[in-house]
C-alpha cells in the first residue's frame, strides 16, 4: 500500500516504473546509423599478423559501435587481386583497403613514402615522421588525386633481405638475378643489373619453386616460415635495406569517408592506431623463435656484405636526387623527410645506438 501511494504521489505510472528500471541502451546505439563496409587486403589469410590487422580492425570498430558499424575484411583475391587494392578503393569498389603503398610506385614514385623509402629511417623514426614530422599530411595531400586517404596501419620493423639459391658475395652475383622484391627497391636494383619481379605474397612460393624467379624477399622469419621459402632456397640474407622500416596503409575512399558520421571516423582512427601498436610487437615476439626453427632446419643465415650494401646505398640516393630534380611532387616530400631524418639520426646516435651496441655486446658474452 505504501509503495502504491508513493508511485501515485510521484505521478509515475506503471509504465514509467518499468522504464525507470530498464538499463538504457548506449547513446550511440540509439542515434547512429548502421554502416557496412568492405575492406579488401593485399595479403592472404595465412599471414595472421598482416591480414590479422584487418581482422583486428574490424573487431574493434564493431565493438566500439555496438555492432552498428560493420567492416568485413576480405583476403587477397577474394574481391580483387592483392596488388589491385588501391584501384578498388579509388574506384569505390570497396570502401577500404589494407595494403603496402609502395606496390603502386608505377602510378607515381611518391607511393614509396608511406611504406618506407629505402635506406632512410628505422621503424620508430618513420612513425615519428609520419605522425609528427608532416609526413602523413604530405602523403594524404598527394593521395587526393587518387580519391582516397590513408591511415598508418601497422608495420613490420626492419625486414630480412630474402631467400637465395646461391651465395651473394658482390654485386656481380646479383646481376641478372630474377628477384622478387617489393615496390620501389626494384627501380634501384634495376640500375644495378638485377631483374626485379613484383609478385603478391601468396604467389611467391610457386614462382620460386618453379624457377620463374631466382630469389625472393617477403618480411621476416615469422611470415617467411609460414610461406615455406626455406624449402626451396637455402641462403637467408639480411638486412632488407629497402625496408629498414615498413609501414602498412589503410586506404579509405574519400566519398565513403565523407559520408561516415564523425563518431565512426573517430573509431576508424582509434582502431587503426590499435593495429599499429599491435603489429610490430607481434612480429618482434614471433621472429626470434621462427628464426631459430629455420636455422635448425638447415637455413644458412648470411649478412649482405658491404660490397653489396654500399653500391645499393649510393645508387639509391643518386636516384632520389634525380627524381627530385625533375619531379616537384617527389621533391616536396623527399626534402621534408631528409630534414627530419637528419635530426632523428643525430638523436638516435646519442642514446639509442650507444645503448643497443653496448647491450648487444654484453649479451653476446652470455649476460
Amino acid at each position: 500500500m505504501q509503495r502504491r501511494k508513493f508511485i501515485k504521489t510521484a505521478g509515475v505510472g506503471a509504465a514509467g516504473v518499468a522504464a525507470a528500471t530498464t538499463v538504457a541502451a548506449p547513446a550511440i546505439a540509439q542515434s547512429m546509423p548502421e554502416v557496412k563496409w568492405r575492406l579488401t587486403s593485399s595479403f592472404p589469410k595465412s599471414l595472421d599478423t598482416l591480414y590479422g590487422g584487418s581482422e583486428l580492425f574490424a573487431k574493434i570498430v564493431g565493438e566500439m559501435s555496438d555492432g552498428k558499424f560493420q567492416v568485413r575484411p576480405f583476403a587477397a583475391g577474394e574481391i580483387v587481386p592483392g596488388l589491385q587494392v588501391a584501384d578498388a578503393v579509388q574506384n569505390g569498389t570497396v570502401e577500404a583497403g589494407q595494403t603496402a603503398a609502395y606496390y603502386y610506385f608505377g602510378k607515381h614514385p611518391n607511393f614509396v613514402f608511406e611504406t618506407g623509402l629505402p635506406f632512410s629511417m628505422n621503424q620508430r623514426q618513420y612513425y615519428a615522421w609520419l605522425e609528427f614530422g608532416g609526413g602523413h599530411e604530405l602523403v594524404n595531400e598527394f593521395y587526393k588525386d587518387y580519391n582516397f586517404r590513408s591511415f598508418t596501419f601497422g608495420g613490420t620493423g626492419c625486414q630480412m633481405g630474402g631467400w637465395f639459391r646461391k651465395e651473394i658475395k658482390s654485386m656481380d652475383d646479383m646481376k641478372g638475378l630474377k628477384f622478387r622484391v617489393g615496390g620501389f627497391a626494384g627501380l634501384i636494383l634495376t640500375r644495378l643489373g638485377v631483374v626485379p619481379q613484383q609478385i603478391a605474397g601468396g604467389d611467391i612460393y610457386p614462382a620460386l619453386e618453379k624457377g620463374t624467379i631466382d630469389a625472393c624477399e617477403w618480411v621476416g622469419p615469422y611470415d617467411d616460415e609460414k610461406l615455406g621459402f626455406n624449402k626451396v632456397a637455402k641462403y637467408y640474407y639480411y638486412p632488407g635495406w629497402w625496408e629498414g622500416a615498413s609501414v602498412g596503409s589503410l586506404y579509405i575512399n574519400n566519398d565513403a569517408w565523407a559520408k561516415l558520421p564523425k563518431p565512426y571516423q573517430a573509431m576508424v582512427e582509434a582502431a587503426a592506431g590499435r593495429v599499429t601498436s599491435w603489429m610490430v610487437p607481434k612480429y618482434d615476439a614471433g621472429n626470434p623463435p621462427a628464426l631459430r626453427r629455420l636455422v635448425a632446419a638447415g637455413t644458412e643465415l648470411r649478412p649482405f656484405p658491404r660490397a653489396v650494401l654500399e653500391p645499393c646505398f649510393l645508387e639509391a640516393y643518386k636516384y632520389y636526387d634525380e627524381l627530385a630534380a625533375k619531379d616537384p611532387k617527389f621533391k616536396k616530400i623527399y626534402d621534408n623527410m631528409k630534414a627530419f631524418r637528419a635530426d632523428e639520426n643525430l638523436w638516435f646516435r646519442v642514446a639509442e645506438n650507444t645503448f643497443d651496441n653496448f647491450n648487444f655486446s654484453m649479451s653476446a658474452q652470455g649476460r
